[in-house]
């Protein structure tokens, strides 16, 4: 597949058939995956190939809990966990919670993650990180930019290896809790639960919003960037 072609149809995948994935095929996308950037090549990753289903059954409770606090937002009409919440927020997704808890399906995604053909836990070392956004009066994000392009060439690699996945960081809200099951080091984040499979469907109609509703020039608020005609 051509990288034109992998950028616009690798969209999230949930849903995977019984076909177990090799672990020759999951060093070659971990093989692929490594040469992504990072601030000053200093690699911050640790990858766990959860396997043991105790393990993965661990992760799988941390991560519905997680998920339930996720739909009490929606049900709340908010965006999950957004930096911008407020504590009247925080108390209406709190008040979904029991709501959410009985909206389960024991089918779904959340539910049945632990039986997932390959899931990687993904972490991040703290101490070698470069957050140049640490000391600001807001949300911190930009160490993410030294892990997250890691994750991402690892679904382009799935892509290209006839396989689907998804990033998803639901997890990191029990996140001492991933830590403890897991044996992760304190100086370690959980940054993202990876899971690989082989896709039921792929999807390749990708919506995403139009160059000129995101560019402007000069400003925040300047003129929509159009090339020339």
């Amino acid at each position: 597949m051509d990288l034109i072609s992998a950028l616009r149809t690798t969209g999230s995948i949930r849903e995977f058939t019984g076909q177990s994935v090799s672990d020759e095929v999951v060093y070659e996308i971990l093989d692929d995956a490594r040469f992504a950037p990072s601030g000053g090549n200093r690699q911050a990753w640790h990858v766990i190939l959860v396997k043991d289903h105790r393990q993965r059954r661990a992760v799988r409770d941390l991560y519905l809990d997680a998920w339930h606090d996720y739909v009490g937002h929606l049900l709340a009409g908010l965006i999950p966990f957004s930096p911008l919440a407020t504590d009247e927020h925080r108390a209406a997704a709190l008040a979904q919670r029991h709501a959410a808890e009985a909206l389960s399906n024991p089918t779904g995604f959340a539910e049945t993650i632990d039986s997932v053909p390959v899931m990687l836990v993904v972490c991040v070392n703290l101490e070698v990180l470069a957050a140049t956004d640490r000391d600001l009066d807001r949300y911190q994000f930009v160490g993410g930019a030294s892990l997250y392009p890691f994750v991402w060439s690892i679904l382009l690699s799935a892509h290209e290896h006839g396989l689907g996945g998804v990033m998803t960081t639901v997890a990191t809200r029990r996140e001492n809790d991933v830590r403890i099951a897991l044996g992760i080091p304190d100086t370690y984040a959980v940054a993202s639960v990876v899971v690989l499979g082989h896709p039921i469907k792929r999807h390749t109609n990708l919506t995403r919003r139009a160059v000129e509703a995101f560019t402007t020039l000069d400003t925040f608020t300047g003129e929509s960037f159009k090339p020339a005609r």
